[in-house]
């Protein structure tokens, strides 16, 4: 079953729930790990497209968009939208609905900012409802 955990940025934080998904999908590619990140919109694809190149200055981490680079050669793929067909191991939700395919993936990682709290909420009551393992991290730095 699917392993949900919420990553919830505090007061105070360095960052936003955008730069906190390229830090969990660094951490996750480096311990081998597929991943995708799921946004609402083109603008927000692209947005992260860019974080992913210029996150730190010695180590890239290789990605494209969904549908357009090889999923072979990058590990970390980036959509709005479209399904991920053969993807499944970790998703990073920046949605603001919960992806229809996120059953299908090993963990979802949702990224909360002080401006998502209401939205998660909503999300964590609707895994919780459907009987999903839940797990609340308070970043704090």
């Amino acid at each position: 079953m699917t392993r949900v955990d919420f990553y919830v940025l505090q007061t105070g934080s360095r960052g936003n729930r955008y730069t906190l998904a390229v830090r969990l999908a660094e951490k996750a590619w480096n311990a081998g790990h597929r991943i995708l990140i799921a946004t609402d919109n083109r603008e927000q694809l692209h947005h992260m497209n860019r974080l992913l190149w210029t996150y730190r200055d010695q180590n890239f981490i290789p990605h494209g968009l969904l549908g357009e680079a090889d999923p072979v050669l990058n590990p970390v793929l980036l959509t709005d939208g479209t399904d991920p067909a053969d993807e499944h191991d970790v998703l990073i939700n920046l949605r603001t609905e919960i992806p229809e395919c996120f059953s299908r993936f090993e963990r979802v990682a949702e990224c909360v900012d002080q401006e998502q709290v209401e939205l998660c909420r909503d999300h964590y009551r609707f895994y919780q409802n459907c009987g999903y393992q839940l797990a609340t991290h308070k970043i704090t730095d």
